[in-house]
């Protein structure tokens, strides 16, 4: 895709920005433009995403490294999402999870009570209550929905508004809305520059400042509750990795690593494993940072307007 003229979020004019070196190690030494824009200060990532990156490198089907040892963090990030969905409805309300991944969110949110199920459009596997299906080609009754999450899934998509168009479709009227994106606005992204974790160019298409979505918001017909900037997914890991990725050969090796992604014996994990020491020091970090509204990452509950 090329880029575009106007800012897919709010509609301001792009300017070229800067240069970012690609996340997935199958791509080095490619790099990838960002425009940003002038109003909300989003930016876009230029040029197209090579064929089959979501079923290869990170995103390949398969069991991450330590992925056993991890159950119970990655239970507390799905609690802490639970009680964001809990906010804008209760179990046994009707929760679609779109862009589900391997399905993990939606056995937690069954096990809550909530009557959930999920959409992915890539190859993760056969998982239960799980379709393979993309926004744009799900099969999903107009109306029929309490509450729809988005976690990490609208910075992927190059035409944001269509898919918040149909996902209101799929919403009752006050039906509620969650989303999870990284933050273009965040201190994790001014430390990190060009390099910054959660940029993971070009698979993001949209980098959000919460301005830039909340504009968005609005033009889709919803109206925003709040917005959240201290989060247990991602943001002390997203600091931490950030905060590596200054001195690393490969942006994001230790998580490249973890996906399976990245050779072992390099010297980059010397390096990570140095620094692990420095997890308490980042994790303080960012959540002073989300203290101060520039978490790394944010959550916006946000409402469908009545038609």
């Amino acid at each position: 895709m090329e880029t575009p003229a106007r800012c897919p979020a709010c509609g301001g004019a792009l300017f070229a920005w800067r240069s970012v070196p690609a996340s997935d190690p199958a791509l080095n030494p490619a790099c990838y433009q960002l425009a940003r824009c002038a109003r909300c200060h989003s930016a876009v990532t230029g040029g197209p995403v090579p064929g089959g990156l979501y079923e290869s490198g990170a995103y390949r089907p398969g069991i991450p490294r330590l992925h056993a040892s991890a159950r119970p963090v990655l239970g507390l990030f799905d609690r802490q999402r639970l009680m964001l969905a809990r906010s804008l409805a209760a179990p046994p309300a009707r929760l679609l999870d779109a862009g589900a991944g391997r399905g993990r969110f939606v056995a937690a949110a069954r096990a809550a009570g909530y009557d959930a199920f999920g959409i992915e459009p890539s190859a993760r596997g056969p998982v239960q209550h799980v379709e393979r299906a993309g926004i744009e080609d799900a099969r999903i009754e107009p109306g029929s929905v309490d509450v729809v999450t988005l976690w990490h899934v609208l910075e992927h998509l190059d035409d944001p508004a269509a898919a918040l168009d149909r996902v209101a479709s799929w919403l009752r009227p006050r039906g509620g809305l969650l989303i999870g994106v990284p933050n273009l606005a965040s201190l994790q992204a001014r430390i990190g520059g060009e390099r910054w974790y959660h940029l993971d160019v070009p698979r993001h298409r949209m980098h959000y400042t919460p301005a830039g979505l909340e504009a968005l918001l609005r033009s889709c017909g919803f109206t925003v509750l709040a917005v959240r900037h201290t989060l247990l997914e991602h943001n002390a890991f997203g600091m931490w990795q950030t905060l590596v990725n200054r001195v690393t050969r490969h942006p994001s090796y230790a998580y490249n690593v973890l996906k399976r992604n990245a050779p072992v014996r390099s010297p980059d994990l010397a390096i990570s494993v140095a620094a692990l020491s420095l997890l308490p020091l980042a994790a303080g970090i960012e959540l002073v940072a989300g203290a101060a509204g520039r978490g790394g990452t944010i959550a916006v509950l946000a409402r469908r307007r009545r038609p």
